[in-house]
């Protein structure tokens, strides 16, 4: 079971960004879906009511969510997604890898061109018209073998140059954690100075994510647009992360917390879907900051 799965912030658009995903990401298919109340919502959700809520899409074995609701945020560059097209897996990786990347940018915007790198023969990143960011790379098949997606977390703005002390943190705080491959900046390049990590990835049982410092200002950093949920266990798994996760109370509600980097995460029980089907479940829901699995049931 897939322990972390990034959840996409969509404006009321799920419903044609899963038409659009289905269509442009290889092998993309809808697992799961759920839908608002019909009845019982607060006012700001009243439009909702019926409407579909949550998608679950799968990429392959990848499980990605996307979240139809309103204009509060908006995924932006800070948390993008690596797909690995990788030569020893897919003969015609380069000619899939062009593909997608013409699919995806329909209606987005090309942030680095299509092109050879210093690091890729092939790659670009690019952002599409519902503002999620993709970053496509021809793999070197010689290398460690890495999944087809990989969640990118880039340290800019406010978390200018904290990527190594997220690593740490991450790494003491999750089971499981283990670091891979670091790459520094050899000499000072916009803001990050040398030494600040120019590439890393780490693994959270057993699911890769990637890490770096922006070697370029940006004009965002991370927020709710791309969240990050972590099933739990029980309810002590629940106590115990959310106490080392949220340090900013303003940002508590419905599971939802923000660390001190300023990635959002959703701590939330395993199960949650059938927790949600109790009567009640949704308005109770609404009322807690950190989740309680009783509280969910109605016990």
């Amino acid at each position: 079971m897939q322990k972390i799965i990034p959840h996409v912030w969509c404006q009321g658009t799920a419903e044609e960004a899963v038409a659009f995903y289905r269509d442009a990401l290889p092998d993309c298919t809808l697992a799961a879906s759920s839908r608002y109340p019909s009845e019982g919502l607060p006012d700001f959700q009243q439009k909702f009511a019926g409407e579909l809520l949550t998608a679950d899409l799968r990429i392959g074995d990848y499980h990605v969510v996307l979240i139809n609701a309103g204009e509060e945020y908006h995924p932006n560059p800070a948390l993008s997604f690596f797909l690995n097209f990788d030569p020893s897996r897919d003969p015609d990786a380069r000619a899939s890898l062009q593909a997608t990347w013409e699919r995806l940018g329909e209606g987005g915007t090309a942030l680095m061109p299509l092109g050879e790198y210093p690091f890729s023969p092939f790659y670009g990143w690019v952002q599409d018209r519902f503002g999620v960011s993709w970053q496509l790379i021809l793999s070197n098949p010689d290398g460690a073998p890495r999944p087809f997606v990989v969640p990118a977390l880039m340290f800019c703005g406010p978390a200018q140059n904290r990527a190594q002390e997220a690593l740490d943190f991450y790494a003491a705080m999750f089971d499981d954690a283990a670091q891979g491959t670091v790459v520094p900046y050899p000499e000072p390049t916009g803001p990050a100075p040398a030494g600040a990590v120019m590439f890393s990835d780490f693994s959270i049982a057993g699911e890769w994510f990637a890490a770096m410092d922006s070697g370029v200002e940006q004009p965002f950093t991370f927020d709710p647009g791309v969240s990050l949920a972590v099933q739990c266990r029980d309810q002590e798994e629940i106590d115990r992360l959310w106490s080392a996760l949220s340090h900013h109370p303003e940002a508590e509600a419905c599971g939802w917390c923000m660390d001190q980097f300023g990635v959002s995460w959703q701590i939330i029980p395993q199960g949650m879907g059938e927790l949600m089907q109790h009567p009640g479940a949704h308005q109770r829901l609404l009322e807690m900051k950190k989740l309680s699995i009783a509280g969910l049931r109605g016990d």
